[in-house]
């Protein structure tokens, strides 16, 4: 046996086999969530992943200024798509790898939009994330100095950062706003365009052509200015007139590269036309577009629903599911049919699928489930539980109203700490789990046993792209025999709140003995034996 340890006894674990709602979420719901929890993310996180994406915005830009020095000056367009598909590598890295970065950030307007954050939280959270992004690439910028890189291809990098950073400073304050939002209209459609897949590989691919085209067009990227211009000034006033000479450069044609230039003529104008462009072309318009309809966002969604807030809890019976009760047709679980030579044995198989299609919760749960208030002790709990021979049991207050769950597992695990603690809680409010999923009682009975009962991953092991991601070939057949799925068996129905009943794993055992002949030789389908 193994022995316990102190230090993993006070280790967080968390056990709550969370329901994957990715899948069934539309593209704009994804942006909502996206940018709702950029906002509410915590200060002191949002701030060092912002860090981190104002240095790999400005690591692309040095990538850029590689791989477009010293190319011949005929092939202007090809040289400038090559320096484009480098600078992308910047906000693959931010996507892959998690960063905060501003230009993706203003999608948060749409949370706002939602009134889901306050105009308070979405500037917070824009400039810690501004500023975040400029630590990251004053950071990157002094590495490049220090590693002397402007010396590269006989000063030709340098110079050519210089050139570059002073185009950037002669726009007119319309046309660096303009550049300004084709470019943050382009990132942020990027952007969005990978809430459609889960892998790298997949969101990378998206990415690359957005950046490439507008690296490539000239817009301007506020946070790969914040690098970029900063880089030309610096190089300007601390190399030395001596390396303008070597280039055979008077060092007064860069004189008008200063941080005043820079904050005025580009930094100012170019950040405006980037939330323009991300928040309110992209963010906004779509969210116009899907309020326009809203039952549109009606789709078939599985979630934690967090009644309060508690610790994450391991999958067993105080896992519960919850759906909205609008589900398109389209998205129902079809249960697949038998195959039969014998066609009156097909049509009773399509009758039995028809009946299960119909089913709701309400019809099989139970109305009077044995119930726990907050007050209970866990041996009044553990008493309830082996005289009703349940598993679990909800906890209400005296209204009805779903405080919360406890199950044999929490009593056991109670009971099991007496050992290790004097210090026991004993009350049902000390020991229930609030973070749950619940079913509503107009859900259809298809779609949680699919959900009860099969891992859709282990049964499909595809990416969103189609690759297979599994080990090895597997019939479908033994893939189904693995992809059991590490869910509770029992439910709470609720509605507005308020417990309507339990519907249980064995309530739907007893519905197929009912629906299907229980009588036959153990080889051939209960609905095949019952017509032969």
């Amino acid at each position: 046996m193994k022995q316990f340890d102190a230090h993993e006894a006070t280790r967080p674990v968390s056990h709550l086999a969370i329901v994957d709602s990715s899948a069934a979420m539309s593209p704009f719901e994804k942006a909502a969530e996206y940018g709702h929890a950029k906002v509410t993310k915590h200060i002191a996180q949002s701030f060092g992943l912002s860090v981190f994406a104002g240095a790999f915005i400005a690591l692309a830009f040095v990538f850029y200024i590689t791989v477009t020095t010293g190319a011949a000056p005929g092939s202007w367009g090809l040289v400038r798509f090559s320096g484009g598909i480098a600078f992308s590598l910047g906000l693959i890295l931010v996507v892959v790898l998690g960063g905060e970065l501003f230009t993706s950030t203003v999608l948060s307007a749409i949370a706002w939009a939602q009134k889901r954050v306050t105009t308070k939280q979405l500037l917070g959270c824009w400039t810690r994330v501004y500023l975040g992004n400029l630590c990251g690439a004053m950071l990157i910028l002094l590495l490049v100095m220090m590693s002397k890189m402007y010396d590269l291809n006989g000063s030709a990098w340098g110079l050519n950062a210089l050139h570059v950073a002073q185009h950037k400073i002669h726009h007119d304050w319309s046309q660096a706003f303009a550049l300004g939002t084709l470019c943050n209209l382009l990132v942020c459609l990027g952007v969005w365009m990978t809430f459609s897949c889960k892998d790298a590989l997949g969101k990378s691919i998206l990415l690359i052509l957005p950046v490439a085209m507008f690296v490539s067009s000239g817009f301007e990227h506020s946070i790969a200015n914040l690098f970029m211009v900063p880089l030309g000034i610096t190089i300007e006033h601390f190399i030395g007139s001596e390396y303008f000479m070597a280039l055979g450069v008077v060092p007064q044609a860069f004189a008008d590269l200063t941080i005043s230039n820079f904050i005025v003529h580009n930094l100012i104008p170019v950040t405006l036309g980037n939330i323009v462009g991300g928040a309110v072309f992209v963010g906004l318009g779509y969210f116009w577009i899907n309020d326009r309809n809203p039952s549109s966002n009606h789709v078939t969604q599985l979630h934690i629903s967090p009644i309060e807030q508690g610790q994450a809890r391991q999958p067993d019976d105080t896992q519960v599911l919850q759906q909205p009760q609008h589900l398109s047709a389209s998205a129902q679980f079809q249960p697949s049919t038998i195959t039969s030579t014998h066609s009156h044995s097909s049509h009773k198989d399509l009758t039995m699928k028809t009946k299960i299609d119909k089913l709701i919760v309400s019809e099989l749960m139970d109305t009077n489930p044995g119930t726990l208030n907050v007050d209970n002790t866990i041996y009044q709990a553990l008493d309830l539980l082996t005289a009703q021979s349940i598993r679990s049991a909800p906890v209400v207050d005296k209204n009805n109203q779903l405080l919360g769950f406890v199950s044999e597992q929490d009593l056991l695990r109670s009971l099991w700490s007496e050992e290790f603690s004097a210090n026991l809680p004993t009350t049902i409010k000390e020991v229930m789990q609030t973070k749950m999923l619940t079913v509503a009682p107009t859900e259809k009975v298809a779609q949680l046993l699919e959900f009860m009962v099969v891992d859709k991953k282990k049964l499909f092991p595809v990416t969103d792209s189609g690759m297979y991601i599994s080990g090895g070939y597997q019939s479908y057949e033994e893939r189904l025999r693995e992809a059991s799925a590490a869910v509770p068996s029992v439910y709470p129905v609720v509605e507005n709140g308020r417990l309507c009943g339990v519907i249980r794993r064995e309530s739907l055992m007893k519905m197929f003995a009912k629906l299907y002949h229980p009588k036959h030789d153990g080889n051939a389908h209960p609905v095949e034996q019952s017509v032969a």
